[in-house]
């Protein structure tokens, strides 16, 4: 498989500095950023890298229009509007919960990027999707269906390919990761980089921090598997992979998706207030927490390499407002 087949929307590679402040304060520790919050497609995000290969894909096969679902504040949806718009593609977005009386934060940017809208209750992770799918049909139009997140293994392979720009750039920085920190809810980003890893003989340890509390036990991991599974046939994977072998970090999900704690708004300001850099409340803020509570409760080896990678989310911010605010 030719990881270089795709269309391009972002820059890359994306830079990775450390975090020098924070480094000081955690001083058992060396730490480290990668900054997917600056891929450029309509603020930057995660989702570019997966879009390359998805819009690729989309485009040799002549379809004409793109249906992806989410939530309102959803970071895919918005940067899956913007592929679209850049690819001449007719975009329709299924985003849980009623119309609000005022668009702000990644709804307000997925409308002015022309994606027709349809607001479905209850129905937040792409239940409608068949439903809208035949409508379109019908008007004689081909359509492509994006999973719930960006979720498939076509997606998976914008994160192995992430992880040969990131060997490349420890080469050239001399540097060595112990471990890479990182938000975890849809499946594709986790295992990329795992089937990244493996095919790039790097030995990182990763600590996905999961965001989204599981319907059912195991769900995501059982995800994430299966795309390891589907990389296998077509990707020179060396590893077995089991379930027992997908580590997912429970520990910081209990509020459930979306539900901002006083966890998030202290990750977001210790990110801010020394680094100058912004975390998202729902998807980094969680993740970022995680990293900050291994590190004080030095649940990883004294003086590793430890590396944040910034999945980005920032217009997220904007829908949160003043619930952002640390009463002291």
């Amino acid at each position: 498989m030719d990881l270089n087949k795709k269309y391009n929307l972002g820059f890359f590679p994306t830079p990775l500095h450390p975090l020098k402040n924070l480094s000081k304060k955690y001083s058992d520790y060396n730490l480290f950023i990668k900054r997917d919050d600056q891929t450029g497609l309509a603020s930057g995000g995660n989702k570019t890298r997966k879009l390359e290969y998805l819009i690729q894909k989309i485009l040799d096969d002549n379809y004409d229009t793109v249906i992806t679902a989410g939530a309102q504040q959803s970071n895919h949806c918005r940067q899956t509007a913007a592929a679209c718009a850049i690819a001449k593609l007719e975009c329709h977005l299924l985003l849980g919960g009623k119309e609000p009386e005022e668009y702000n934060g990644n709804l307000l940017l997925s409308h002015i990027l022309g994606a027709n809208i349809h607001f479905t209750g209850e129905n937040r992770k792409g239940e409608d999707i068949e439903r809208v799918k035949s409508s379109l049909e019908k008007k004689g139009e081909k359509v492509f269906v994006i999973p719930y997140g960006g979720s498939n293994f076509t997606g998976a392979l914008g994160y192995i390919n992430a992880v040969k720009e990131l060997k490349v750039q420890l080469i050239e920085q001399n540097l060595k990761i112990d471990y890479i920190f990182f938000a975890s809810s849809s499946g594709e980003t986790q295992a990329g980089l795992m089937m990244g890893l493996d095919i790039f003989d790097m030995d990182i340890e990763l600590v996905p921090i999961n965001i989204d509390k599981a319907e059912t036990a195991s769900f995501l991991e059982a995800v994430v598997l299966n795309f390891i599974h589907e990389g296998k046939d077509l990707l020179p994977i060396k590893k077995e992979y089991h379930l027992k072998d997908i580590k997912l970090i429970r520990d910081y999900d209990k509020a459930g998706y979306g539900v901002i704690t006083r966890a998030e708004k202290m990750a977001i300001k210790e990110l801010a207030t020394n680094e100058g850099i912004f975390l998202d409340p729902v998807y980094t803020g969680r993740a970022f927490w995680g990293m900050m509570r291994f590190l004080k409760l030095k649940k990883i080896k004294p003086n590793s390499n430890v590396l944040f990678w910034h999945t980005g989310g920032l217009p997220a911010i904007c829908n949160y407002g003043s619930e952002l605010i640390i009463n002291t």
